[in-house]
């Protein structure tokens, strides 16, 4: 039987989205589940349908659990796999939540636990946290203008990685010492890992400098903050204050961080706030004035060991 070159065009389109389908390529690509824990994780177009198909395919006596982060209007229903949609292709508030709730479902895991990631493209827009000093707005408009610009995938990429506090590869780092396994489905030509999704469990061969020369290359209006940032040396740092929002759980202390602490009579200056560090608290019962400087200290740095794998939770 002969079909007419549209019919043809539409029946090899779909063959290849079928064979990418995760029904398809997820089930013989499952790891054998661990001693301990497995913790599901993901980002994508195809975050829930790739969720589904581990939940179809999973042992049944073997619990797990997680969240993966898909696009608006693109859920599907999970029975142990908590699915949130956020915005595709400019970031949203949800994907910032969902982002952070994610890097705190893998820390803490120990080297018997799994986490299973499932990465797609559209990725990069979802696992919206901005990286410490940034705002969801600083990576709003950048976003739109790269959107504008004609940038390629892996440069676009590229500069997504160096303004998020999770991608390129901070979500593996945050699991350490668990095992982590990606399943990947390519939506980039030449299928680099590192780019797809901005490879939030991939090592990033990329610099905060190779960011910057592509924003000046694309002509695009950098926000002060994201100067800063990209300029900055690249360590994070965290400035205790009586009252942050952020926990100090939060904070991710699994690789170089400068902790910054006031004195007690005075606290921290004006100078210790703006971008590149992201103020943290610690929990204290009834009414506070002031932190006590060695408590604070020994409160975080046993904080940074615990995430680090080496002191007990």
């Amino acid at each position: 039987m002969s079909l007419a070159p549209k019919e043809l065009l539409r029946a090899l389109f779909q063959t290849a989205v079928d064979v990418a389908a995760a029904r398809h390529c997820v089930p013989p690509n499952l790891p054998a589940p661990p001693s301990g824990r497995t913790v599901v994780v993901g980002a994508g177009k195809a975050a829930a349908a790739t969720a589904k198909a581990v939940e179809d395919h999973w042992p049944a006596d073997r619990a797990l659990g997680g969240l993966v982060i898909t696009r608006y209007d693109h859920g599907v229903a999970c029975r142990a796999i908590e699915v949130i949609e956020a915005g595709h292709p400019v970031p949203d508030a949800t994907g910032v939540a969902a982002a952070g709730r994610m890097l705190a479902a893998v820390q803490g895991l120990g080297e018997n636990d799994l986490v299973l990631a499932l990465i797609s493209g559209g990725g990069s827009s979802l696992l919206a946290l901005p990286a410490p000093g940034l705002t969801l707005a600083d990576k709003q408009a950048v976003t739109r203008a790269l959107l504008k610009s004609g940038a390629p995938i892996s440069e676009f990429n590229c500069v997504r990685k160096h303004l998020s506090g999770v991608k390129g590869g901070r979500l593996a780092l945050a699991a350490v010492p668990a095992r982590v396994v990606s399943l990947i489905i390519s939506d980039v030509p030449g299928d680099d890992p590192a780019t797809v999704a901005s490879g939030p469990t991939v090592a990033d061969p990329t610099t905060r400098q190779d960011a910057m020369a592509i924003l000046e290359k694309r002509a695009i209006a950098i926000p002060p903050a994201v100067r800063a940032w990209l300029e900055s040396a690249g360590i994070p740092m965290f400035a205790a204050r009586v009252g942050a929002a952020v926990a100090y759980t939060q904070a991710n202390l699994r690789g170089p961080a400068a902790l910054v602490l006031g004195s007690e009579a005075d606290g921290l200056t004006d100078a210790w706030a703006g971008p590149g560090v992201t103020d943290v608290s610690l929990p204290m019962l009834g009414v506070a004035d002031s932190l006590n400087v060695s408590v604070t200290a020994a409160v975080l740095l046993y904080e940074a060991r615990r995430q680090r794998g080496s002191a007990p939770d």
